[in-house]
């Protein structure tokens, strides 16, 4: 078991580097975005330093993975990804993405009979949304209107917004949210020139 955990530990270095370079960004750069020395990542990288979660956690942070990517831990041995619903202000909210940072994905459930009054609120980010079933209401600023199946809105989180059942049905969509600011950037293939 402890030849294992060598073993694991001691690959960590050689990922940390390829990740690193991956993303082309100097020691300094990682330094200064996780507050570990350049000294201590350049130890790590080599080996020279044992990995302590204290500096795996910033580490797997800034390179937007998770923490068993980050140590290559071996699969649990069910492959089916258990998503965990959370229910939030009525809604039920279920993540489809699972990796720290960047654009988070949901799929968002309002069950039917969940009429309520509309509380705008506001928060850093920029959203996207999609409607898969039911009638969407959605109040964004001093607009107030109604989203049907495969209808698709995106807008800054800073502006007021609230979102909640058109009707007695429950409603389904998609939500992708970047809490920085992000954008979905969606790009399509220009059609092929005809001769």
């Amino acid at each position: 078991m402890d030849d294992d955990m060598d073993q694991t530990l001691g690959a960590v270095g050689p990922r940390l580097r390829a990740l690193r370079k991956e993303r082309e960004a100097t020691l300094a750069d990682l330094s200064e975005q996780t507050g570990i020395s350049v000294s201590t990542l350049s130890r790590l990288e080599s080996g020279a330093r044992k990995p302590t979660l204290e500096l795996l956690l910033p580490l797997a942070k800034a390179h937007g993975v998770t923490l068993d990517d980050l140590v290559d831990a071996p699969p649990t041995g069910d492959p089916r990804i258990h998503m965990r619903p959370v229910t939030r202000h009525g809604m039920i909210h279920l993540p489809l993405t699972r990796r720290p940072g960047g654009i988070q994905a949901y799929k968002l459930i309002i069950p039917g009979g969940n009429k309520s009054e509309p509380t705008p609120q506001v928060h850093e980010g920029y959203e996207w949304m999609y409607v898969l079933n039911g009638n969407l209401r959605v109040v964004l600023g001093d607009h107030d209107f109604v989203m049907k199946p495969g209808e698709a809105a995106e807008f800054d989180t800073r502006t007021p917004h609230w979102f909640g059942n058109a009707d007695e049905r429950s409603v389904e969509f998609l939500s992708l949210f970047g809490s920085q600011g992000e954008r979905a950037h969606l790009r399509a293939k220009p059609k092929a020139e005809r001769g």
